[in-house]
């Protein structure tokens, strides 16, 4: 029944917001839905497409996205190729306007100023206006057509709390999407998590399922123990 609802939502050309950063915080499930689904000419709004063969990835390799906005090409070669061969059209956006952009999309904010990207080719074409001595330019709200965001705990209303550093761009995609489908690890009762809890309130989210894709690590670090002499006492 849920597939069938995301199915019924997804259609060619349209705007989709995904949270996570690089494959932390991915909805993965949800995305291996779009992939199915066949759905083409996609406008994705991201922070990045994570790596070769993982999430938004999966959607690069059938070809299903043609426009990209974010912030960085990041660790996905297929992503940087289709970029540079313009199969891909790319629009990069400072982290903290990219977030800023989406949560004023949920906001009914229509646009705002920010000094970030004022003399760049990230301000041409776009208003500016002086403040206090200083250029600010223009950038208009994203809102999307369906958000897909990963939640660590989701309760049946909609309710949503994220684990640690997987919260990132999940809530403002949550925020900015005129439908939002969230996928969770942990699926609990009504009334399960407290109010203080709650990351992204049940008014954002339309639908929810079981995340069934287990996470995976973009990059494994691993560091030998210091060989530094310890500080004496005294």
């Amino acid at each position: 029944m849920f597939e069938h609802k995301l199915t019924d939502s997804l259609f060619d050309g349209m705007t989709l917001a995904v949270g996570g950063f690089g494959l932390c915080g991915i909805p993965a499930t949800l995305i291996e839905m779009v992939r199915d689904s066949g759905v083409r000419d996609l406008t994705v709004v991201s922070n990045n497409l994570g790596i070769d063969g993982v999430g938004l990835g999966r959607l690069l390799e059938t070809g299903q996205i043609s426009r990209v906005l974010a912030s960085y090409i990041g660790e996905n070669k297929l992503f940087m190729q289709q970029y540079l061969d313009g199969s891909v059209d790319v629009e990069l956006v400072p982290q903290g306007t990219l977030a800023e952009r989406m949560r004023a999309g949920g906001a009914g904010i229509a646009a705002f100023y920010t000094r970030t990207g004022v003399g760049t080719e990230v301000a041409e074409g776009k208003p500016t206006v002086e403040f206090d001595g200083e250029t600010y330019v223009q950038e208009r709200a994203i809102i999307a057509d369906v958000s897909l965001v990963h939640a660590h705990t989701a309760d049946p209303d909609g309710n949503l709390r994220y684990r640690l550093a997987a919260r990132n761009f999940n809530p403002v995609a949550a925020e900015c999407g005129r439908v939002t489908f969230a996928e969770a690890e942990n699926l609990v009762g009504r009334g399960d998590l407290g109010p203080d809890d709650i990351h992204t309130p049940s008014v954002f989210v339309h639908h929810v399922t079981q995340a069934t894709i287990p996470a995976q690590i973009e990059v494994l670090v691993t560091r030998p123990p210091s060989t530094h002499a310890p500080l004496k006492e005294g």
